[in-house]
């Protein structure tokens, strides 16, 4: 989940030089001299200028104009679309292989790591992890500025458990943003990405077909069939190309109905 070593260590090198540019206009740290003193000061003198940067984002305009470093023009274009940055707190809810789940704002984000991983960064605290942080495109993908605020909380079950679902949601109708791009896609969701077994849409016609026969007999075998009856057609409507989702879903309570009216004839049945 992290950038690789290149691409990490030109980030910093373009965001010490960003910063030391607006602490020297704006004398935050008068008594730091150089862009590599800069870089060596602890998180929490650099958190003055880079807050300041980021309240007034202005300055990266200014940065570009005066381009104090001599940057490329690629480097500059790099700069330049951090103006897209996002702030806020977010719920770190979940590390995966690629990324960290980064929750806020009503949308779901996919954050690499800089030189260490998200985990070693919050000391392996149990997950979620509320934190303030400031999200940047870099590359085509999501970065953080490298300062995530964390608060020292603990998120009981029910807190967890709407994360999960918002998660499962975004990552369902392919709402994981990987980057911040305007002409960014969010992540293609994952049920784009299965296929069926061949000749899945006939078994299931003749599934419904055949079912459509099984009526009468006992109580148990009737309630029975009914589920089997109901069932066939939600499948087959989940098969269908147009794939209704009301139609699906107006189904779906038809089964449970039928289930429902199978568990009352068989709690009324006598051993």
């Amino acid at each position: 989940m992290l950038l690789s070593r290149d691409d990490a260590a030109q980030y910093f090198r373009l965001m010490w030089g960003l910063q030391f540019y607006v602490n020297q206009q704006q004398r935050l740290l008068p008594a730091v001299s150089s862009c590599e003193v800069y870089a060596q000061l602890d998180s929490q003198q650099k958190a003055v200028v880079r807050d300041a940067l980021w309240e007034h984002p202005e300055w990266i305009d200014r940065y570009l104009r005066a381009n104090p470093d001599g940057r490329s023009e690629q480097e500059l274009t790099l700069i330049g679309k951090w103006k897209g940055f996002i702030s806020g707190k977010f719920y770190i809810f979940r590390y995966l292989k690629d990324y960290a789940i980064f929750m806020g704002n009503s949308q779901v984000y996919g954050v690499k790591g800089l030189y260490e991983p998200f985990e070693v960064v919050f000391s392996g605290r149990p997950l979620p992890v509320l934190v303030e942080a400031v999200l940047l495109p870099y590359k085509g993908q999501i970065v953080y500025d490298g300062l995530c605020r964390s608060y020292n909380l603990y998120f009981g079950g029910e807190i967890r458990r709407t994360l999960k679902e918002e998660y499962m949601a975004a990552k369902q109708n392919g709402r994981i943003h990987l980057s911040l791009e305007d002409d960014s896609l969010p992540i293609e969701s994952d049920e784009k990405k299965r296929t069926l077994p061949a000749g899945s849409e006939q078994l299931v016609a003749e599934l419904v077909h055949g079912s459509e026969r099984l009526r009468g007999g006992t109580a148990i075998q009737s309630a029975t069939f009914g589920v089997l009856r109901g069932s066939a057609k939600l499948v087959a409507a989940a098969l269908s190309p147009t794939e209704d989702v009301e139609e699906v879903r107006r189904l779906g309570r038809q089964v449970y109905n039928a289930l429902n009216r199978l568990e009352k004839i068989l709690d009324r049945a006598e051993m």
